[in-house]
């Protein structure tokens, strides 16, 4: 059975949509990957999407999207947020992470890379960490 892993930040732009991409990329046919907002954007931020292509991934796929639009798939085996506290309303699952990322949507290209690539470690380890679970 897929783990499956929600990613919530408020606009579902950038930090979210990178951290399901991540997780898409690193967990191969063990995970489900999904991302919403509480108040989603209706956009994929064209920088999040130029960072992703550097790496190989095409973030010009993904949609924005609300939370209601991703309880379909629940429970989920962890609910990520990116540090927007109450922000986030509860979803059904069996873990809950909140991960203080800043948001980079007005980054310039290197420092919004890095904050692409620290969510890279964080996947990376969540995956790890779920997958001896």
């Amino acid at each position: 059975m897929k783990k499956k892993l929600l990613f919530v930040c408020i606009e579902n732009s950038n930090r979210s949509q990178m951290s399901q991409a991540f997780a898409i990329i690193n967990g191969g046919d063990k995970f489900e990957a999904y991302s919403a907002g509480s108040k989603p954007s209706g956009i994929v931020n064209p920088k999040a999407i130029a960072a992703m292509k550097e790496l190989g991934y095409d973030l010009s796929t993904h949609d924005s999207k609300s939370l209601d639009e991703v309880k379909a798939y629940a429970p989920f085996d962890a609910v990520v947020t990116m540090g927007c506290g109450d922000a986030c309303p509860w979803m059904p699952a069996k873990r809950f992470v909140d991960w203080v990322i800043p948001d980079p949507k007005h980054m310039e290209p290197k420092e919004f890379n890095e904050v692409r690539d620290y969510i890279e470690g964080k996947v990376k380890g969540l995956i790890a960490e779920l997958t001896v679970e």
